[in-house]
């Protein structure tokens, strides 16, 4: 066990606890749980990369702690009224959309390497943000023009969400087509 991959273990452990601040209405305890998980988010893989301890298990604990932390995240947000169900539909359909693509290639023994694309960088920044910004509304006071900026940024998310849900299907098809073309 290296320090980027007790990290995501970290991220993974951190996410009851939201919950359970988000049940207790302790939503400036969640908002500072929350942060911790963003941070051990961009340190795992930079430590990873910087110490050279780049691991299979990192590669696959690092995305699933992000998917834990965002998918829980947005269900509970969404329950509390904080998050659109709309927009939480949105982000755990993707996410059920890549996984359905990664049990059918592996199903189907097709070999594909999964690297994140930068658009997936930028819909997990996103959603982080939306995370983030929803729970911070929710503790401090907010204007009329806070609200404007908040549903500008669930459509941004959505939007990213979407299209680079859209990149990874494309890329699993032309897996599939690599494939039958052998």
């Amino acid at each position: 066990m290296n320090i980027p991959n007790f990290l995501s273990l970290l991220r993974i452990i951190l996410v009851p606890v939201i919950v359970i601040f988000l049940i207790q209405n302790e939503y400036a305890k969640a908002l500072i749980a929350f942060f911790v998980a963003g941070l051990t988010d961009a340190l795992d893989g930079a430590l990873a990369r910087l110490l050279k301890k780049q691991t299979e298990l990192g590669a696959f604990l690092d995305p699933l702690a992000d998917k834990i932390l965002l998918s829980t995240s947005f269900i509970s947000l969404s329950i509390f009224g904080l998050i659109p169900g709309w927009l939480t539909v949105i982000v755990i359909s993707r996410d059920l959309i890549i996984l359905i693509g990664i049990i059918t290639l592996t199903m189907l023994s097709v070999t594909y390497e999964i690297k994140p694309v930068f658009v997936s960088k930028i819909t997990t920044a996103l959603q982080i943000g939306t995370v983030f910004i929803s729970l911070s509304l929710k503790i401090f006071a907010y204007n009329e023009i806070s609200y404007d900026l908040i549903k500008i940024l669930f459509w941004l998310t959505a939007f990213f969400t979407v299209i680079s849900g859209l990149v990874y299907i494309l890329k699993g098809i032309k897996f599939l087509n690599r494939t039958s073309e052998k």
